[in-house]
């Protein structure tokens, strides 16, 4: 399990291009038959892959997290971007197709991750934050979860959000996870841009062709900085830090929030005068 940092704004506005992209990028999370894990001190999120193609993975504690298993303290939320598989808790077994979610709470035994074939693996993209309280493991299927319609063609930003683990959904402690897929045409997602205070996010990007590249825009508003993001890779956004970005083509991304609260309106806008 890598270790990141907190930083502050007044640091990072005078990181050059290898230091942000140290800080903020994750670049590698989807290896075949790899668990890549992410613990970063910004709420103590923890950001990860599995990729299960020859054997199956288990998601354990490690010596990382002084803990007697993952999930001790912990909640964690599951999207499959990839084939089919299984996520086996205990003594259950949860299918999860294609954008599918599978929440579970805190206390549950260590989540063991399969394929059903090594041909076309799962991808599964997991975020993990600390639990106060103890919710019930629940399976999302894309047709459960709450969908918001945003943006137009002729602003290029025309897309649905999909709340799965939300508070007026899926329940948790204070973990909200969704995903946003855009239209053909479309290429911006959250814009005009936002910041909230309260909460960190974490950005994954999916669908992107091997030579498609998202510009994600990061930073104080008044101090934007960009990172170059390719596929399955995902960019960690502190509460001082717009999220925000354009692609060379449409594509999906996996948004994930820890914090004080769980609503979706707790927003601060950014007026675009002061966009710089």
């Amino acid at each position: 399990m890598q270790i990141r940092h907190s930083t502050n704004p007044k640091d990072a506005k005078h990181y050059d291009t290898q230091r942000l992209r140290d800080e903020y990028l994750i670049e590698s999370l989807m290896e075949q038959d790899q668990l890549n894990l992410v613990y970063s001190q910004i709420d103590r999120v923890i950001t990860g892959g599995a990729v299960p193609v020859t054997t199956s993975l288990t998601l354990a504690a490690g010596d990382a997290l002084r803990a007697t298993s993952f999930l001790q303290r912990r909640e964690l939320g599951i999207i499959n971007v990839g084939g089919d598989g299984v996520v086996t808790v205990g003594d259950t077994e949860y299918s999860l197709g294609r954008l599918e979610c599978l929440y579970v709470g805190r206390g549950q035994p260590d989540p063991v991750f399969s394929s059903d074939d090594a041909n076309n693996p799962a991808l599964f993209y997991l975020v993990s934050t600390p639990a106060h309280a103890e919710y019930p493991t629940v399976k999302s299927m894309q047709s459960d979860a709450n969908p918001i319609h945003l943006g137009d063609l002729s602003t290029s930003n025309k897309r649905t959000i999909y709340q799965y683990i939300h508070e007026k959904g899926v329940r948790s402690s204070q973990l909200v996870m969704g995903l946003t897929i855009l239209e053909t045409g479309s290429v911006w997602n959250t814009f005009p841009a936002h910041t909230h205070d309260r909460r960190m996010e974490v950005y994954f990007y999916f669908d992107l062709a091997d030579d498609a590249r998202v510009m994600h825009l990061m930073g104080e508003p008044e101090e934007t900085r960009h990172l170059m993001v390719k596929n399955h890779q995902a960019v960690l956004s502190p509460s001082w830090s717009i999220h925000s970005g354009a692609g060379t083509s449409n594509y999906g991304f996996i948004w994930a929030m820890a914090g004080e609260n769980q609503a979706f309106d707790d927003m601060d806008p950014i007026d675009l005068d002061n966009f710089k």
